[in-house]
């Protein structure tokens, strides 16, 4: 939990940022949607809504208050996603080859030919 924790933090910190940027062109409409992460673990899910962390790691708990303030701010909503629905796991984790070869067509890759 804390890896996916970690992983929140950083990518919400990215979003908030590209966010920001995307407010300051001209050409976008002014009331900036949220942006929406995907996260597959309902325990980091749960520990963000959460207010409180009472976890011991320091580090952990900062990463906790950044999550969570840019979820208050409305810069990102986090919402769940099965991991089998999740197009980014053969890059995260080792599956078998007909996984891979159904997401590597779900997010429009051509199959080596050989």
């Amino acid at each position: 939990m804390e890896a996916e924790l970690i992983a929140l933090a950083s990518t919400s910190e990215e979003a908030s940022w590209l966010r920001d940027l995307l407010y300051e062109i001209p050409m976008w409409k002014k009331p900036m949607p949220h942006v929406l992460l995907n996260c597959d673990s309902k325990a980091a899910i749960g520990r963000v809504q959460n207010k409180f962390y009472n976890g011991k790691s320091r580090t952990i708990r900062r990463k906790h208050s950044t999550v969570r303030s840019y979820v208050n701010n409305g810069a990102v909503t986090i919402e769940f996603m099965k991991s089998c629905d999740n197009l980014a796991d053969p890059l995260t984790k080792s599956l078998a080859r007909e996984k891979v070869l159904i997401v590597s067509k779900e997010i429009g890759l051509k199959p080596k030919e050989l």
